[in-house]
């Protein structure tokens, strides 16, 4: 099956009320090779450009560029462009019930388990043990006793799409699980987060996904949520297949038209730019914005 090109520019500008004298950043804003996506180049720069620039592979094998800056500096711009191809995720050949694919997780052993254990587990945004009834109780609806694993994982995007309300001025980054529950409110990292920790309550191995989705849809296609920035999804690992990727933010399983950055447990493991300056006391602004086309 043929694939799409597209090309994004992610631009990420800080503005500091004052002149700082020191800073680092971390991004993880360089698109990586999946089954389903061919990175035709990806590259990031700075302004003003870095005293010190290194490139490394993180512990889930993401692009992650560390620079400092280290005169004086005003502000900061980190833009990165993207040219990727990609193509619609391929299904697993046999739908397994999701407790066969729970029991296999808990037995991994050697190299698949060091791929797979690490996303059954809770990490920082996504505490299953304090939030553990409330996304026990969401996911269970959808995943029933025998269902197939991909019929559930489809009609669980499909509940946390139709009953939760996208609102970008509801949460933030550290705004609890359980709070996202109960108001059934929030952004694409708020449902991911969500449907990341479901999942992991019933024995599942599910990651969280970072990258972008198209700004404008083919023509007859409905516009999606979350365009305009960066997006985030999930992984369920599924044996003798490999990770599925679905979007709960707009209802989607095997997406065709999403540019992966990375993945990790969650957030913390991929926000696409943080860092620390080093000056006086001042207000900062932050400006952020993000063009997916087809090209």
């Amino acid at each position: 099956m043929p694939g799409q090109h597209y090309r994004v520019i992610h631009r990420t500008e800080y503005r500091y009320g004052a002149t700082m004298t020191d800073g680092y950043s971390v991004a993880c804003v360089l698109a990586r090779q999946t089954p389903s996506q061919s990175v035709t180049s990806s590259v990031v720069t700075t302004s003003p450009e870095p005293d010190e620039y290194d490139e490394r592979t993180d512990i889930f094998g993401n692009r992650v560029v560390q620079f400092g800056l280290h005169r004086p500096h005003d502000g900061l711009t980190v833009e990165a462009v993207t040219e990727a191809i990609v193509w619609e995720q391929e299904l697993p050949r046999a739908d397994v019930a999701w407790e066969r694919v729970a029991a296999t997780v808990a037995g991994l052993r050697g190299p698949v388990a060091l791929d797979v254990v690490p996303f059954a587990a809770p990490s920082r945004f996504v505490t299953v043990d304090r939030n553990r009834l409330a996304l026990y109780d969401l996911a269970t609806a959808s995943f029933r006793p025998g269902r197939p694993i991909v019929e559930a994982t489809t009609a669980f995007c499909t509940e946390i799409f139709e009953t939760f309300w996208f609102d970008p001025s509801y949460t933030e980054v550290s705004t609890p699980l359980d709070v996202v529950v109960a108001d059934r409110r929030g952004v694409c990292q708020d449902f991911a987060h969500l449907a990341v920790g479901g999942l992991r309550t019933l024995g599942l191995a599910a990651r969280y996904v970072s990258g972008y989705i198209e700004t404008e849809p083919p023509p007859g296609e409905p516009k999606t949520i979350g365009a305009d920035a960066s997006h985030a999804w999930c992984s369920v690992w599924i044996p003798d297949h490999g990770w599925l990727d679905f979007d709960p933010t707009n209802g989607i399983v095997a997406p065709s038209r999403h540019v992966t950055i990375g993945w990790g447990r969650d957030y913390a493991d991929v926000a696409p730019v943080r860092g620390v300056v080093v000056g006086p006391s001042s207000a900062q602004s932050l400006a952020v914005s993000v063009d997916v086309a087809r090209i």
